[in-house]
């Protein structure tokens, strides 16, 4: 049975499918910003230039605290596997973004916390999501992007 492409089109129009569409094309515009940022060291941008640190990086950006968590604390903050996580942190490391430290209340837990390096990523990445912002309320219009926003809050209220 042959279907009308109308009565399907639901599939890749639905809020859902949007908000995850939008989300791509809004973290890959943050991580193209700060591989132009000249304030991240010439390392980071070329691995945000290349695609090395993408979005799945991005998780870590997002919910490190400054002053550090555990690495079962930033997991469930992200909302995926502490073992997904380790490997986030893991490369994230190698980068010279994150640090490992001993947690000093459990010796049997790490701390996970921002290297001097991760604290301009964080900046850098502060800078980028402005101007990604910048760039949705120029493109929708300031009144369109303003009630997206509040939308937006008040749905995940």
């Amino acid at each position: 049975m042959h279907r009308s492409p109308n009565k399907e089109r639901w599939r890749e129009t639905h809020l859902g499918r949007l908000l995850a569409k939008g989300l791509e094309r809004f973290d890959a515009r943050v991580l193209a910003l700060m591989a132009r940022n000249e304030e991240l060291g010439l390392a980071l941008a070329h691995l945000a230039a290349r695609g090395s640190l993408d979005a799945s990086h991005v998780q870590i950006t997002r919910h490190l605290p400054v002053g550090g968590c555990s690495l079962s604390a930033l997991a469930a903050r992200a909302g995926i596997s502490k073992q997904a996580m380790g490997k986030l942190v893991d490369q994230s490391s190698a980068w010279d973004l994150v640090s490992r430290l001993p947690d000093r209340r459990d010796r049997r837990s790490v701390q996970v916390v921002f290297t001097a390096s991760g604290v301009l990523w964080l900046n850098a990445y502060r800078q980028a999501v402005q101007q990604a912002e910048y760039e949705f309320s120029q493109s929708v219009g300031a009144d369109v992007a303003a009630v997206v926003h509040l939308g937006l809050e008040a749905y995940l209220g």
